[in-house]
């Protein structure tokens, strides 16, 4: 327990150092912008009083790197200062949108994560069959579809010409559980199509290698039938490789829903950081970035340990 709980520490450090990497990047990189952010909010018709009292209200007259402890300080305590557009606590205006966004990707991991699984076991039963290579050729397809093509297709064929499901996915406070399922269905099933295909490649590539270990072979001279072969025995032991590829995906369900988010304008923290960029609301940029950051280590470390606690050699290394 005590080598688990180190290695668990030991990641844990190591994913905290990269995210401090991350936050002076995303800091810097903001102010390598070109342009005065002053005069960006202002606009071209502000007079010099005007520009030096924003920019001192602003901490713009101090030092970058004076600036950029503080911002880093608030961060820590959730507190990303103030939108330059609308004055607001960026932490209001991005809390709800965030929401949004782990519903979202809640919704399309509940469908799935049991939907490829249940995929990469049968589709590992039947290897080299018929049904094999048309879900090897489909999920191929799926993995090399960017996802704002499979957003606009499903658009296409399941809002515009049948009227099944909204295009828009404007949400109310006062909607129903059942119309919200309903409103994001569209947005949700294209981020099933693009991790449906990874996680199932991974599912049965992790079991085919299995196959041909001595204990599989051993199962099946003893007459087992194949389906127990794979879900008693060799399933079990898949599961690290299975955990990673899921965990990885997760983060991706959160952190790569931008280009989903605006297709169907889904009210997001992707579709916020979008509008942010656009007005050159910098602390909104900068907030929306580092909760994506934190967000992709977390479940990084999260996949690093359930393939510690699911394979023993990985608690042990020479």
């Amino acid at each position: 327990m005590g080598d688990i709980l180190g290695l668990v520490l030991k990641r844990l450090g190591f994913g905290l150092i990269t995210l401090l990497i991350i936050s002076i990047i995303i800091f810097f990189m903001v102010e390598l912008l070109p342009g005065d952010i002053a005069e960006a909010v202002l606009g071209q018709g502000a007079t010099p009083e005007n520009l030096a009292a924003l920019r001192e209200e602003m901490g713009l007259n101090k030092p970058a790197f004076v600036r950029y402890f503080e911002w880093l300080g608030g961060a820590v305590v959730g507190d990303f200062g103030n939108s330059v557009v609308s004055g607001e606590r960026v932490s209001t205006l991005i809390t709800e949108r965030f929401i949004n966004t782990l519903f979202l990707a809640a919704y399309a991991a509940v469908i799935a994560v049991p939907f490829a699984i249940t995929l990469g076991v049968i589709v590992a039963l039947l290897r080299n069959t018929l049904f094999d290579r048309v879900a090897n050729v489909l999920t191929l397809t799926s993995i090399s579809s960017p996802e704002f093509f499979l957003g606009y297709i499903l658009i296409l064929y399941l809002s515009v010409k049948t009227g099944m499901f909204p295009a828009i996915s404007s949400l109310r406070a006062d909607m129903s559980f059942a119309d919200l399922l309903h409103r994001t269905f569209l947005p949700a099933l294209t981020l099933v199509l693009v991790v449906t295909a990874h996680m199932m490649r991974m599912t049965r590539a992790a079991i085919i290698n299995l196959l041909a270990s001595p204990y599989i072979e051993m199962a099946r001279l003893k007459g087992t039938p194949p389906w127990k072969v794979i879900v008693k025995h060799a399933l079990p032991n898949a599961w690290a490789p299975i955990i990673n590829v899921i965990a990885l995906n997760l983060a991706y369900l959160i952190t790569g829903v931008v280009l989903v988010e605006v297709v169907f304008v889904y009210p997001g923290i992707g579709q916020a950081l979008v509008d942010a960029v656009s007005k050159r609301d910098f602390p909104i940029v900068q907030a929306c970035c580092l909760i994506f950051a934190a967000t992709f280590i977390l479940l990084n470390l999260a996949a690093d340990v359930g393939a510690i606690l699911t394979n023993p050699r990985l608690r042990h290394p020479k």
